[in-house]
């Protein structure tokens, strides 16, 4: 199936790390250019380089970015487009949460839910809109969480604001439809990156790791019906196909790719 995605220009937050890093390798393997956004540019600047030692035809530009700020994501956006010349798919993928019960997690872990989920892709959102108007033409797929279909276990806010991201995008795709603009979600289920991948020193991995032990992982492997957890690959499939051209009739969906965890 021909994707129509080789030499587009494609923008990952968060593209350094996990769901990330694989969604640029994804994108890489179409022939995409693409845009890593990255809290940790370093961190980014090792994906490019994996990307580059593929023998990969894609130009991958690595941009300092912290998508809770506005301002920088403004600034991000503009570098893009005089690199590229467009912004013809946004991938809003980053996410941050630490699992704890709701009643003993600390505001200050609520605030930075609320602005890295929730305000990074509204930032992001109001960011690439203009150029895509202005081109009558884009796909935006932002990353969600069956959290945010369902309400999850220790994860209340993180829940409100991944179902604020599917509410979000759904809304924009009414109003933005009349441009060639597509926006649509994926829902991933637990996705723990393998003790041998290179994570940043922002990754909540960091400390998930911790608390996903042999054991959580085990019963969360039960929870699905298909038994097992999800590659980093099998997200990043999935985003590829919903911002390529074999998917230009679908727009304001959310799809889960969760092993069935959820099916609504």
């Amino acid at each position: 199936m021909e994707l129509g995605l080789r030499g587009k220009s494609v923008v990952v937050t968060g593209g350094g790390s996990n769901i990330g890093r694989a969604i640029v390798h994804a994108f890489a393997a179409e022939g995409s250019n693409i845009t890593i956004a990255e809290l940790a540019p370093s961190q980014g600047e090792k994906v490019a380089a994996e990307v580059a030692a593929t023998g990969s035809a894609s130009r991958v530009k690595v941009i300092a970015a912290d998508v809770s700020d506005h301002h920088q994501v403004e600034s991000m956006v503009e570098q893009t487009l005089a690199e590229f010349g467009s912004i013809d798919v946004f991938v809003n993928n980053v996410g941050w949460t630490i699992d704890r019960l709701f009643m003993e997690k600390p505001r200050e872990e609520w605030e930075k839910e609320v602005q890295v989920n929730l305000w990074g892709a509204i930032n992001c959102i109001h960011g690439v809109l203009p150029s895509m108007i202005e081109r009558q033409s884009g796909a935006i797929v932002s990353i969600s969480s069956d959290a945010g279909r369902m309400g999850e276990y220790r994860e209340a806010v993180y829940s409100a604001c991944k179902a604020g991201i599917i509410a979000l995008n759904k809304s924009v795709a009414r109003e933005t439809g009349r441009y060639g603009i597509r926006l649509n979600v994926v829902c991933p289920g637990v996705v723990v990156p393998p003790e041998e991948e290179s994570i940043s020193e922002e990754s909540m991995w960091n400390q998930m790791r911790d608390i996903f032990t042999e054991d959580v992982r085990e019963r969360v492997k039960r929870s699905y019906p298909l038994r097992r957890l999800a590659a980093s690959s099998e997200i990043a499939n999935s985003v590829v196909f919903l911002a390529s051209d074999a998917a230009s009739f679908i727009t304001g969906q959310t799809l889960s790719v969760s092993g069935g965890y959820t099916m609504m």
